[in-house]
């Protein structure tokens, strides 16, 4: 049994070390001399990249793994015959994912992925921009590396395995080293599992795809990818062009200034899952919320705003970057296509702003911290930042402590202007919190981040930062309460609170007209006097070119779109309305069509 443990161990360290040394090579042909990166790096890109390297290792080891398990009950098994034709397809598979992705990178900018199958049915195409030498020598240079790797697997693999006297053991000692191999590919225990994201670990988009394990890059992009702009084509583009021109207005004065000033320091607090159903001025659960209550008469206070989505990766898209939601997917977790939306921080940055980002959960999650780095947030505090002993939720760090941290991290700060986004955890299920005001854990949850807030932003007032501060309140996504009270994608559960306050707002005022979360990023860019036309899905409602006010929402299998008119809910299986309140309505169900359509186009486009 020794011996096959030893190959086993074997092979996964090989086949590791051949995915931490195609790093520098990576680096190499792409001019990270040029770039003038220091060696140090080379060493950190290795190290950060490990963990994808060791997932996508597990994923290879798979089959020996197998192997092993089945010649436990053979008297000799002839390990290296049986196994020589998978070693020659993966060394094959290996060079040319990686020769690839390293020639391509000049090109594209952003690793291997899916998006290759797309050029390669069109070859002569794909192949006009380079010439008939330049391949050739690429494709030597696959098969020179796919042999080398070949044979030294070859050679390391013992010829016949011995027999086994213990087979029952020896098979469960195998299928514990099995559940070993499911963590390495999983990423461990902890809620996120392995993706590309995990492995960024600065603001240097170059040195973080040198990170990334191009075939892990390629695997993970094959089980996202579609060809999203031939989805929901319900018009032709004429069609399309007129229903939805004009409801997304890029341009247009301000009908009323907010701030006292056009560079404030930011804050946007993203509220986990703090729907208007937690909020009793907006209808929701009386004493949830009274700090939020109170301060909502101190502020500027969104009456009628709407979360574009469902979850807090695709809600956090919505509001930081004005992108458009979708039924079936989830831009966070697909890099090249998040990578290339704009951004509040983003556009801060080239004003002069120095940016960060906090959460007191596992930010590798879904993917968010490769879109937060790439989207321009030049720093990342997240739960490994904060002591175990503070981790008492199941999802990382609580309101309180991460709030305590945050007030700190502003008043020690040197930099301005800056801008900074927080995300809360505290109002997750399973709703555990050191607090207990109300009863039912839910509510009690949202009180104990609104206790937080509340707290937080009075400590504020007595401080030197108030008098320049912006601190824009706003949910990711909406909450569905009390349980079983109706459906769960309606106006009410997708009706969020949006609060601007501090020292830098004019006066009180209460805006009451229809608008998603999306339009976060073109109103605050328009009211700081920054171009925001890049944002194809987000309004000025502020703007004089605002004269349709509507929200459009999405979720699995359906989308809603609401106007003055009332509401529409679509199932998009049945093709045919859920709800429509308070009649039936034509026009909404050929707009909120003309957008869905508008936004697989747009993100096939990307």
């Amino acid at each position: 049994m020794k011996k096959r443990l030893a190959y086993l161990m074997g092979f996964f360290a090989l086949m590791l070390l051949f995915f931490i040394i195609q790093k520098p090579g990576f680096m190499f042909y792409n001019d990270a001399v040029g770039r003038g990166i220091p060696m140090l790096d080379y060493f950190k890109v290795m190290w950060h990249g490990i963990s994808l390297d060791a997932a996508t290792t597990g994923y290879l080891t798979a089959l020996p793994w197998l192997v092993i398990c089945i010649s436990i009950w053979f008297k000799h098994f002839p390990l290296r015959k049986m196994i020589v034709i998978y070693y020659i397809l993966i060394s094959l598979i290996v060079a040319t994912i990686f020769v690839g992705d390293m020639c391509l990178y000049p090109f594209w900018n952003f690793k291997l992925d899916a998006s290759v199958f797309f050029y390669l049915e069109s070859p002569k195409n794909a192949a006009a921009s380079v010439s008939i030498g330049f391949i050739t020598l690429r494709i030597l240079i696959i098969l020179l590396l796919a042999g080398i790797m070949c044979w030294v697997l070859y050679y390391f693999t013992p010829r016949c395995l011995p027999y086994v006297r213990k087979r029952l053991a020896a098979t469960l000692s195998t299928l514990l080293i099995g559940g070993l191999l499911f963590l390495i590919i999983r990423g461990g225990v902890s809620e996120s599992t392995s993706n590309i994201g995990q492995v960024y670990f600065c603001n240097d988009e170059f040195l973080n795809h040198s990170a990334v394990n191009p075939a892990f890059s390629l695997l993970a992009s094959i089980s996202k990818t579609k060809d999203y702009a031939s989805q929901y084509d319900y018009f032709d583009e004429a069609e399309r062009k007129t229903l939805f021109d004009g409801l997304y207005p890029t341009k247009g004065k301000n009908t009323v200034e907010l701030l006292n000033t056009h560079r404030p320091n930011i804050l946007i607090i993203l509220m986990e899952g703090f729907g208007a159903t937690m909020i009793e001025s907006l209808g929701g659960t009386k004493g949830a919320s009274p700090n939020i209550d109170r301060l909502a008469k101190e502020g500027i206070w969104f009456t009628h705003c709407y979360a574009n989505s469902f979850r807090t990766d695709r809600g956090t898209i919505c509001a930081l970057s004005g992108y458009q939601s979708f039924p079936d997917l989830s831009v966070m977790k697909i890099p090249a296509k998040s990578r290339t939306l704009p951004s509040i921080a983003g556009k801060l940055v080239k004003e002069g702003y120095h940016t960060d980002f906090l959460y007191g959960g596992d930010i590798n999650f879904t993917n968010m911290k490769s879109y937060l780095l790439q989207s321009g947030y030049q720093k990342l505090t997240a739960d490994v930042d904060f002591p175990m002993n503070q981790h008492q939720n199941a999802w990382g760090v609580n309101d309180d402590i991460t709030f305590d941290h945050l007030f700190q991290m502003l008043t020690e700060r040197q930099e301005t202007p800056w801008h900074t986004t927080f995300l809360t955890l505290s109002s997750h299920e399973p709703f555990e919190v050191p607090y207990h005001r109300l009863p039912e854990a839910k509510p009690n949850a949202f009180a104990f981040t609104d206790h937080c807030l509340g707290e937080f932003v009075e400590k504020l007032k007595q401080t030197p930062i108030w008098k320049d501060l912006l601190i824009i309140c706003l949910s990711d996504h909406g909450f569905y309460y009390p349980d079983n009270s109706g459906h769960g994608h309606d106006e009410r559960i997708h009706h969020i609170p949006m609060l601007w306050l501090g020292g830098s707002v004019k006066q009180p005022m209460v805006i009451d007209c229809i608008m998603n979360q999306t339009d976060l990023a073109a109103t605050l860019l328009a009211q700081l006097g920054i171009d925001h036309s890049e944002f194809n899905f987000s309004r000025n409602v502020l703007g004089t070119e605002y004269t349709y006010p509507f929200a459009y929402w999405s979720f699995g299998g359906g989308y809603a779109f609401a106007d003055s008119t009332g509401v529409t809910v679509m199932d998009l299986n049945a093709d045919r309305p859920m709800i429509e309140r308070p009649s039936s309505n034509t026009n909404r169900i050929l707009r909120g069509k003309a957008i869905l359509q508008s936004s697989y186009d747009d993100i096939g486009a990307r």
